[in-house]
């Protein structure tokens, strides 16, 4: 006889309530077929909801988003009975977007399992299954040998400075880009290059910043070279490791090539700094399943850190970041659910035509680019600048970029029906992280939204 756990996977009947459950939850959310404007009778619902997040979290909601439960793909519908075409996803958590009916499988699978939260300490098979393909997917183009799972991308971010400070003690200093995001806790804010997430909280002048790419200076990479190697020389020994995101993400979803990564990551080899490559963002969305793979610098990789497409984070590393016993731990390494459907996005990303050059994240990229670019050219002249970005995450300058114009034209473009966030300052940029499930046809309507909300203007 099986395990009795093999019994509850594998049984026919438990399957098939399965299969039952999220076919009646798909034939509901068939009634979703498009972005609609909120209801008069639903009104007054939603603003309870919004008036009632406000009063118990201490200020309100970025939106008045209050999800009601339901959605279709890249459309989900809320509590004021507004139907909008969703390209923020939860800032980059849900791949499939909304309902998918094998995300909802896999779901129901981890949650029949006897634990809703599994830890280090005690993990089912899920625990052992997630980090063996991760390493195993992560090990083909690096190095990386082992992986930690967490809760969230800070703490898996959190890991990994342990891990090389570890490693280099008594080194504490970090090397960082300009503009770059690491997370919430109070080491990662001070990653993080932005006075606004960091206020009141005291300076621990650790990082040491240095430019990222830009694409307009023929000189950058030069720049930005010269700035790692006096930092270096001022500093000596005392730098512990080079964090950074393969594309900024808060910093304004501008990408850099290859050539400029490249000669920073040989010059911190050959110093003996750890490198780490912070993809909580870019993981499963740059066309491979890293920004490593894309940029082709997975040699050169000591640490990686993942997490939102992941469903939980998870800290990767090769044998010479193997931490001492005791430095990394913690009750919660994430709950069953999450690790069934991030093992179940991960399988279709892999076997079902999403990776690669021809691609459909790159198909994605490459219709939401070239849409872009040609309300930029047309319908939206001096509206449009900047569209760029790395697969599934895009951005353009709306405007000038100021701040208060980004801000007036992503309240508009909501209230229009398609959710977007703003990222980067000087100039401030209007991102989307779209899903990797949205159609061709709702991708113009994305574009159809985009250009009429352009052309309402900012005043």
């Amino acid at each position: 006889m099986p395990l009795i756990g093999q019994q509850l996977l594998s049984s026919q009947k438990i399957n098939q309530l399965i299969q039952d459950l999220t076919t009646e939850v798909e034939k509901t959310n068939q009634q979703l077929t498009g972005i609609k404007a909120p209801a008069n009778e639903f009104q007054e619902n939603g603003k309870k909801w919004m008036d009632l997040a406000g009063q118990f979290r201490g200020r309100p909601l970025h939106y008045p988003y209050m999800g009601s439960g339901a959605g279709r793909g890249p459309y989900v519908e809320l509590e004021d009975g507004s139907i909008k075409l969703d390209l923020i996803n939860g800032i980059g958590i849900h791949l499939f977007g909304h309902s998918h009916p094998r995300v909802i499988k896999a779901a129901l699978k981890g949650a029949i399992m006897d634990v809703v939260i599994q830890g280090n300490l005690e993990p089912n098979k899920e625990y052992v299954a997630y980090t063996k393909k991760l390493v195993e997917l992560a090990s083909k183009k690096s190095n990386i040998k082992y992986a930690w799972l967490a809760t969230c991308g800070t703490m898996a971010n959190e890991n990994a400075l342990k891990l090389s400070r570890q490693k280099k003690s008594p080194a504490r200093m970090i090397l960082g880009f300009k503009n770059a995001f690491a997370g919430r806790s109070t080491m990662m804010a001070e990653v993080t290059d932005n006075p606004a997430y960091k206020q009141g909280l005291p300076d621990y002048n650790e990082v040491l910043r240095i430019p990222f790419f830009d694409r307009k200076d023929p000189q950058s990479t030069d720049k930005s070279l010269r700035a790692l190697k006096e930092h270096v020389e001022k500093h000596a020994k005392n730098i512990s490791v080079f964090g950074f995101e393969p594309m900024l993400g808060e910093g304004g979803y501008m990408p850099a090539n290859r050539e400029f990564f490249v000669p920073l990551l040989e010059f911190c080899k050959s110093q003996g700094i750890a490198i780490w490559a912070d993809e909580v963002q870019t993981f499963t969305r740059t066309g491979e399943l890293f920004a490593f793979e894309t940029l082709d610098i997975g040699k050169y990789i000591d640490l990686v850190t993942i997490a939102k497409t992941a469903q939980l984070g998870a800290t990767l590393y090769t044998e010479e970041y193997n931490p001492k016993p005791g430095l990394i731990a913690g009750t919660f390494s994430g709950s069953t659910v999450s690790m069934h459907t991030g093992m179940e996005m991960l399988d279709m990303l892999v076997n079902e035509g999403y990776l690669g050059k021809d691609g459909r994240i790159m198909q994605i990229h490459s219709q939401f680019i070239s849409g872009l670019e040609k309300l930029g050219a047309t319908t939206c002249q001096g509206k449009v600048s900047d569209a760029c970005g790395m697969g599934l995450m895009l951005a353009f300058t709306p405007f000038e970029g100021k701040k208060e114009q980004v801000d007036v034209f992503l309240k508009k473009l909501y209230n229009n029906g398609v959710i977007g966030f703003p990222c980067g300052k000087d100039p401030v940029r209007a991102r989307f992280l779209v899903p990797a499930c949205i159609q061709d046809a709702d991708i113009q309507v994305a574009l159809s939204v985009i250009e009429k909300t352009l052309q309402e203007g900012v005043a």
